[in-house]
């Protein structure tokens, strides 16, 4: 089957994936509204938006345990499973309701594709939570795979989610550009061998993304320019 080739910087390009919280949606709101209902259920005090910001991308697992921490739990082993479960029950019980897709993402989405590239959506947020919010945002009908943090045995900043996406989209990772925010998208990438971009508009743990090794910092999907 005959493949669309475009060229980014030299880059050979037959698909993208594209990352989805601070990359398309800013879910920000979703995270402090679920995180804050899971630690009054817990008896604990709530978390802010900015430590949300700084903590959000590695999956909630991570999201959950620093924020046990970050609040003073007193043994955060010993209540990360309460947690994980509230946690569940709330996040899908708003999902989306207080994220909104970022400026520019319908519009690049529909670029892409319109150009012939197949596009696959890989996330570390757990598929349960990513998939309802695509739907709802009405963002799913652009992906040909979408993959969760835990559909694979290893997250980002690990390549192998990567490689994974790249052989369901039947591309090698060289040809396949990442569409993402953040460090853990940037090394996810150049460990697998996939050219990446990066939107400025989301979540770097508090770091300049500019600071991070990247084709491009865009400040919209849609700006997304090929040779």
């Amino acid at each position: 089957m005959s493949r669309t080739v475009l060229t980014l910087q030299g880059w050979p390009i037959e698909a993208a994936i594209v990352d989805l919280d601070g990359t398309m949606v800013d879910t920000q709101g979703d995270f402090v509204v679920a995180l804050g209902r899971m630690l009054t259920e817990l008896g604990l005090p709530g978390v802010d938006r900015a430590f949300v910001s700084l903590t959000v991308g590695k999956g909630s697992e991570h999201l959950i345990r620093r924020t046990l921490a970050h609040v003073g739990a007193a043994d955060v082993d010993a209540l990360y499973e309460p947690a994980w479960a509230a946690y569940q029950r709330h996040y899908l019980a708003i999902n989306g309701q207080h994220s909104q897709v970022y400026p520019g993402v319908v519009e690049g989405l529909a670029r892409l594709r319109s150009l012939g590239l197949p596009l696959a959506c890989l996330t570390n947020k757990p598929g349960d939570f990513a998939r309802p919010l695509l739907a709802r945002k009405r963002l799913d009908g652009h992906f040909a795979h979408v993959f969760g943090g835990d559909a694979f045995a290893r997250k980002k900043p690990d390549p192998l989610p990567l490689i994974e996406t790249c052989r369901a989209l039947g591309t090698v990772p060289s040809r396949t550009l990442m569409v993402g925010d953040s460090r853990n998208d940037a090394e996810a990438a150049h460990a697998a061998g996939c050219p990446v971009v990066l939107l400025r508009h989301g979540y770097n743990h508090g770091e300049p993304i500019e600071a991070v090794p990247a084709l491009a910092h865009l400040d919209r999907l849609d700006a997304l320019a090929f040779d």
